[in-house]
């Protein structure tokens, strides 16, 4: 909204100073600014109002060190995190650009679902929630609009490589050839992605149908959108699991959001592109601006998430935050790196998944009782493994946010480690 403003009083008035409008950096340092108020400043009223509406966490006896103090905490403070992300994305960024409006309609379709599951479990007073298969039908949805968005939508492409040979004069004067790299001028419709620790690190998703003989590329939405679902899909309930403790989900998240808008600024500029070979991807480096007002929004949540919890995301803000960051890695395709970066989300998620496993295959093969007493863990997700231990939740936290910068650092280092 802003940018549209000072380039017209850019380009009719010559306004002073309205120029810096046209850089990323600067609009995505506003969102950012602007974030952390609406999420600080804004979100203690919001709290004020869940209290009044005694829209509270109810909390089962599941028994873990200070977990019935948590009853009647305000939840559904996802509200926070939403607001703070769309209202400074809407004023600083460019709302015609595809990557733009493919993640507003992500962060509000994704926090509807998890709003109405949370208006289920304290309005209606069940426990429940939406039922499961009407969650994963909602997270599918989303998933399907993506893929269908970025494989056929014409403003989604990339910009290749090309060499050319140069003759030039080195210093003892005599010409040699050269090979000179740089982009193309020609936009091109591409299901190439990054992935990590390969020399020449992109990979075709047409190339898994190669097998279909001549014309093999136009069926690659067969592979590339069943594959988006399931990504998103994932991402979204590891987020979703991850919200157990305070401030772990949200800290989480925000690590997550800050090495994606380095690979997002990356991948959008030519310069760095070239620098770091990687895809040049037009138009992507706006999306710097909405990650950083999720940056900004998940910073600003845990001035009141951070433990002892003010108010709980609930389901409105942690189905959000899983499904933004894996629509924003597969926009800049990036997607490949979401096993490490979002290791956290991984590991919890499959600590859920080996329990489960494991306690059938124990009931089956030794009956109810003996599995209940030999679980793998002693209790799923991880974090409330090491609850189970003694360990404090705060420690938990710290020392997963710990993991998890760890793992960021991993996945910048992949853009040049091959």
């Amino acid at each position: 909204m802003f940018y549209y403003l000072f380039h017209f009083l850019d380009k009719h008035f010559n306004f002073p100073g309205a120029g810096v409008f046209q850089y990323i950096s600067f609009r995505a340092a506003l969102a950012l600014i602007v974030s952390l108020l609406i999420s600080m400043v804004f979100g203690k009223r919001i709290i004020n109002l869940l209290h009044r509406k005694q829209v509270g966490e109810t909390v089962r006896d599941l028994g873990l060190q200070g977990q019935l103090e948590k009853k009647g905490t305000p939840t559904m403070g996802g509200l926070i995190i939403l607001s703070a992300i769309v209202i400074p994305t809407l004023l600083f960024a460019k709302l015609h650009n595809v990557y733009i409006i493919l993640m507003l309609v992500s962060t509000v379709w994704l926090g509807a679902i998890g709003f109405l599951d949370d208006y289920i479990k304290v309005f209606k007073k069940d426990k429940k929630g939406l039922h499961g298969k009407f969650k994963v039908l909602g997270q599918v949805g989303i998933g399907l609009i993506v893929g269908v968005t970025l494989y056929f939508n014409d403003e989604v492409v990339i910009k290749e490589k090309t060499h050319r040979a140069e003759t030039v004069t080195n210093v003892n004067e005599t010409e040699q050839i050269v090979q000179l790299a740089t982009y193309s001028q020609d936009e091109t419709k591409s299901m190439k992605t990054t992935i990590p620790f390969v020399k020449n690190n992109e990979f075709d998703y047409s190339s898994l149908l190669a097998f279909m003989g001549d014309g093999y590329k136009k069926w690659a939405w067969l592979i590339f959108i069943p594959f988006v679902i399931i990504i998103v899909t994932a991402v979204s309930n590891g987020a979703n699991i991850t919200d157990g403790i305070d401030g772990l989900a949200t800290g989480t998240s925000a690590i997550i959001g800050v090495v994606l808008g380095i690979l997002a600024y990356v991948s959008g500029n030519t310069v760095f592109a070239d620098y770091l070979n990687i895809m040049y991807i037009p138009n992507s480096g706006e999306l710097v601006i909405f990650i950083a007002a999720f940056v900004g929004g998940c910073v600003g949540f845990l001035w009141y998430n951070s433990f002892p919890a003010q108010v709980f995301m609930g389901d409105t803000g942690s189905l959000a935050l899983g499904g933004i960051i894996a629509v924003f890695a597969i926009a800049i395709r990036k997607e490949l790196l979401i096993p490490i970066l979002c290791g956290v989300f991984l590991v919890e998620n499959l600590s859920v998944m080996m329990q489960v496993a494991y306690f059938k295959r124990m009931k089956k093969k030794h009956g109810i009782e003996f599995a209940r007493e030999n679980r793998l863990f002693k209790m799923a997700p991880l974090h409330h493994h090491y609850q189970k231990l003694g360990m404090h939740e705060s420690k938990i936290v710290a020392r997963f946010w710990i993991i998890g910068i760890m793992l960021a650092v991993l996945t910048i280092v992949t853009l040049k480690l091959r």
